[in-house]
């Protein structure tokens, strides 16, 4: 009897010795500077989002957040690279679309992502949209449609590349609308816009960050957004599902950290995040990106992952598209 009470007396005080050894090391967080891994290349929303976000963080929790550009295959290095890093919160990672898309679209993948990254905090979602050239003689979706139907094969789309979102949007746009286009991949968003606007490529599907002044210059023209809804961004565009009903796609983003970062940990940086969300001025800077801020705690930014993961597999499927 005195041995089973002596046990469970030991068991207890192991018990609350680790609770007070996670309290004392998420109060102690961060003691040195965060290294907050964006898998591309600098420049563009990945950055402007992430380095919005770690200012805020630099500024609140007394220790540097600082961007590191870790490009290359889509994602996976840099992605590969925070899931091998030691989980202490020091090593975050900037997750988004491809991170969904690679877990079905890549059977080379080196890393299973849902069991090597602990959800954090969701940041952003951007809608996408479908622009064209504007000697294109086509005014909306429908058009777009009925003239891919009367030139089969001869229209051709671009795209930032190979199992992108982007590309991946305009699949099944091709499969839903039961249309032929030829997909023409670049080496990201820019030279793709230019060939659009240059006549050598037909359209594109792009975020909306990176289109928007294209469009209200009179650059490009702009036929649908891929969100259910109109975009804060692009009010006058009306949504593909309008003439697809059922067609949806964004590029999301948000922050993880490698599997075992305690809990203490990504429940201080979800608060911060999901705060510097809320701020006015955060909110302003990201509606001018045409972002739509993702709030919430790290098991619901969690569950849309699996569910965005889930929705890109299905969309990987019926494109029939997979990395060779």
């Amino acid at each position: 009897m005195i041995g089973r009470r002596a046990l469970l007396r030991s068991a207890a005080l192991a018990l609350l010795g680790a609770g007070w050894t996670a309290r004392a090391r998420a109060e102690s967080y961060p003691s040195r500077p965060v290294r907050w891994v964006v898998p591309y290349t600098a420049g563009g929303a990945t950055d402007v989002l992430s380095r919005l976000i770690c200012q805020r963080l630099s500024e609140r929790l007394g220790q540097a957040f600082f961007v590191e550009n870790k490009p290359g295959a889509g994602s996976n290095i840099g992605t590969q690279a925070v899931i091998n890093s030691p989980p202490d919160g020091y090593t975050l990672l900037l997750t988004s679309t491809a991170n969904a898309i690679n877990a079905s679209f890549d059977p080379s993948l080196p890393y299973d992502f849902a069991a090597g990254i602990a959800p954090v905090a969701g940041v952003a979602r951007i809608p996408l949209v479908l622009v064209v050239n504007n000697d294109l003689p086509v005014r909306n979706v429908a058009d777009f449609i009925a003239h891919a139907k009367a030139n089969p094969g001869k229209m051709s789309i671009a795209s930032s590349g190979i199992g992108t979102s982007l590309h991946l949007s305009g699949e099944l746009f091709k499969a839903m609308a039961g249309i032929q286009f030829i997909h023409i991949p670049y080496r990201g968003s820019a030279p793709g816009l230019s060939d659009v606007m240059a006549g050598q490529i037909q359209g594109m599907f792009d975020n909306v960050t990176s289109s928007f002044e294209l469009v209200r210059s009179g650059k490009l023209r702009a036929l649908g957004v891929t969100t259910k809804e109109r975009s804060e961004t692009m009010p006058q565009v009306p949504p593909i599902a309008d003439t697809l009903p059922g067609y949806e796609t964004t590029s999301f983003y948000g922050v993880g950290a490698p599997h075992g970062t305690p809990r203490e940990i990504v429940d201080l940086l979800n608060l911060e995040i999901n705060d510097a969300l809320a701020d006015p001025t955060i909110k302003q800077r990201l509606g001018e990106l045409g972002a739509i801020p993702i709030q919430g705690n790290a098991a619901q930014f969690g569950a849309m992952l699996d569910t965005e993961t889930e929705r890109w597999r299905k969309v990987v499927e019926l494109s029939g598209q997979k990395k060779e």
